[in-house]
């Protein structure tokens, strides 16, 4: 169930992510960010692995958008 939860978490997250990637549209990846800690940290405590993976992937596209953008220091 945990699992189901964060893979949730991780696809809701994505749907924020994948626009944020558009130029002036960087912010929501701070609002997609504490989305995503949870869903790996929910997805942690599962006993599978699947749901904190698709979470630290979508971290690491946020992360990059990110850094490009200049939003990271």
């Amino acid at each position: 169930m945990l699992n189901v939860i964060s893979i949730i978490l991780g696809l809701l997250s994505l749907v924020i992510v994948i626009p944020a990637t558009i130029p002036l549209l960087g912010w929501a990846n701070w609002i997609a960010l504490p989305i995503i800690v949870i869903g790996a940290v929910i997805g942690q405590m599962s006993s599978s692995n699947s749901g904190r993976n698709l979470c630290l992937v979508v971290m690491v596209i946020a992360a990059i958008r990110l850094s490009i953008g200049g939003g990271v220091i």
